[in-house]
């Protein structure tokens, strides 16, 4: 009986003493750490803006757009990326920002992304790219995300400017965006 009681003891000191020195900040970062990714189901309303002012964003404009660049490579595998470019395995990039999600007319999409609403912004896109299964379960997309954000800063920025995306504020497909 002592030993359990011992072995007991033992537990509850480590776990207390594990606690100590940790700030709120210190159980905040993890708790954000841990936070679930944007979803879909969840990203809200958003404004449709410029390509030039999503490119002023702190997040874009000290993006390594060369870093993007050679990471669209793993785009143009599926998609076209030039105005007017072919539908390989996956509809045409090109004016992606400020497209509603699934429109492209005749490209076969998954029920889910057929039945999504949102519109293709860099915050829906960011989510997307880390995890797109995550994002919108149900999806057909065979990548698997990118895990770092700067590769998704950096893909997002190169696919603003390349794609010449043609977006303007309050497009007809803009709705207001809330920020997490």
């Amino acid at each position: 009986m002592s030993r359990v009681v011992l072995i007991a003891w033992v537990s509850a000191v480590t776990f207390s003493l594990g606690a100590c020195g940790q700030s709120a900040t210190d159980t905040a970062s993890k708790s954000r750490a841990t936070a679930a990714p944007l979803t879909a189901a969840i990203l809200g309303e958003q404004t449709v803006r410029s390509a030039e002012d999503y490119l002023a964003e702190d997040a874009y404009a000290s993006a390594d757009i060369s870093r993007g660049e050679a990471l669209s490579m793993r785009c143009r595998a599926c998609h076209s990326l030039e105005e007017g470019g072919a539908t390989i395995v996956g509809p045409n990039l090109f004016g992606v920002f400020g497209r509603t999600a699934g429109s492209v007319p005749d490209y076969p999409y998954s029920g889910a992304l057929s039945a999504s609403a949102f519109v293709w912004t860099p915050r829906a896109l960011d989510a997307w790219l880390a995890k797109p299964f995550a994002f919108l379960p149900g999806n057909r997309m065979s990548f698997p995300g990118l895990s770092e954000r700067q590769d998704r800063n950096g893909l997002i920025a190169y696919l603003l400017q390349y794609t010449d995306s043609g977006i303007e504020a309050g497009s007809a497909d803009s709705v207001t965006e809330s920020r997490d």
